[in-house]
């Protein structure tokens, strides 16, 4: 009888464990990543927008193809190396609308993150961002119109 409960234990941890590294590198590092370099624009830090742009193009190379298609991960990976190399905040911005995009397209058929994710809008720029919680924080203009911008959408 112990042998068999040994069994099943041993069989189901490495089920909670495989389940575990399939979907943390996706949907945590990404889109915490994806986050942090938001953070960075709002707050109008181009040095720390490319650090965390660098970091995301190293997740993104971790994730399992099954969880990322390839397609995808090309994408992202090109928008956040432009960011990364883009050391003039304007520029980073300007680039930060693409990566947006398609960080909301992954979203919307990829579980990225536990929660909610808002999608909003600025219409002075004509561009989305993907934020962690529904108060704007608008990335394109930083201080100069932090609160510019409404939500769009919510992807569950």
């Amino acid at each position: 009888m112990k042998k068999i409960f040994f069994i099943v234990a041993f069989i189901a941890i490495g089920l909670v464990q495989t389940y575990a590294l399939d979907r943390s590198p996706l949907h945590v590092d990404l889109l915490t990543h994806y986050y942090a370099i938001k953070d960075a624009l709002v707050a109008s830090k181009a040095d720390l927008a490319a650090t965390h742009a660098a970091e995301f193009v190293k997740a993104a190379a971790l994730v399992d193809a099954k969880n990322l298609p390839d397609a995808n991960r090309a994408l992202l990976v090109k928008d956040a190396s432009a960011i990364a190399s883009a050391k003039d905040l304007k520029k980073q911005r300007e680039l930060f609308s693409a990566f947006s995009e398609n960080m909301a397209a992954l979203a919307k058929v990829t579980k990225l993150g536990h929660g909610d994710i808002y999608k909003a809008y600025c219409p002075m720029k004509k561009a989305s961002w993907l934020s962690k919680e529904p108060a704007i924080k608008n990335p394109y203009y930083g201080s100069t119109m932090l609160t510019c911008g409404k939500v769009v959408e919510t992807i569950k």
